[in-house]
């Protein structure tokens, strides 16, 4: 055969074997790209309903398990988008149940007699929660971040030789700034408004302690006082349940 017409047969088939193969890929293209458009209309559906669906953004929850910590906040959650919201607390403390170690607390409960005048004080939050789920209301897994501040303070009566109480206080004071990290989980009812949120976590707890130390001196037969103070950073673990209704 001529080389010329082998030369051209050989252009012509590479030819149509790239016109195939553009073809061919011009094709998967086409298959591919209604996948991400149904992604993106399918955000953007989400997206407008948030915006124009009657549906629940905003929560005011309890949280009746943190009294045993010595603190009684009310919190208001606000849902910004279908995944992100905000959480503000606003309470006050008193006394201290726990105060263990494990938690983050000093290592001494809160004296319960006489002589201990306990001060309520305000404690605060503030959190941002990302929504895991695809859902226009504010419910299912989700993670947080938070600061919260928290205050314990109590006025302890000193006692003369006689072991009776004078008029002579010392203030005993707990200071807490938290950084937390949050998992939880959130849902609303099926009937109702009312919801729970279960949540865990782990928080860098900066401290600044003036505990007030009582020693009776035997051989004196006098009590005596000191104020120890400390400031450190150390770990506290939460774990608890909050109820609330949505709106």
């Amino acid at each position: 055969m001529h080389p010329r017409k082998i030369l051209s047969r050989s252009c012509l088939l590479l030819i149509l074997v790239l016109v195939g193969t553009g073809l061919h890929a011009q094709e998967m293209e086409r298959k591919k790209r209604p996948k991400r458009s149904s992604v993106v209309l399918y955000k953007e559906r989400l997206a407008a309903q948030f915006d124009t669906v009657k549906s629940v953004k905003n929560v005011i929850k309890l949280n009746p398990l943190l009294f045993f910590r010595g603190e009684i906040p009310i919190y208001y959650e606000r849902a910004l988008t279908p995944h992100l919201g905000i959480e503000a607390g606003l309470g006050f403390t008193w006394r201290n149940y726990l105060n263990v170690s494990l938690v983050g607390d000093a290592t001494d409960a809160d004296d319960y007699g006489a002589g201990t005048d306990l001060i309520a004080r305000p404690s605060y939050h503030l959190g941002i929660r990302w929504y895991f789920p695809d859902d226009i209301e504010p419910q299912g897994t989700y993670a947080q971040i938070e600061f919260a501040h928290l205050e314990y303070l109590k006025d302890i009566s000193r006692k003369d030789s006689s072991g009776f109480f004078t008029d002579v206080k010392d203030l005993d004071s707990r200071i807490y700034n938290d950084f937390r990290v949050l998992i939880g989980y959130q849902r609303l009812s099926v009937t109702s408004n009312w919801l729970f949120d279960v949540y865990g976590g782990l928080a860098l707890r900066d401290r600044h302690l003036e505990i007030v130390k009582e020693t009776l001196d035997l051989s004196q037969g006098v009590y005596n006082y000191a104020i120890e103070t400390k400031d450190d950073l150390t770990a506290a673990f939460f774990l608890g349940v909050k109820v609330g209704i949505g709106f």
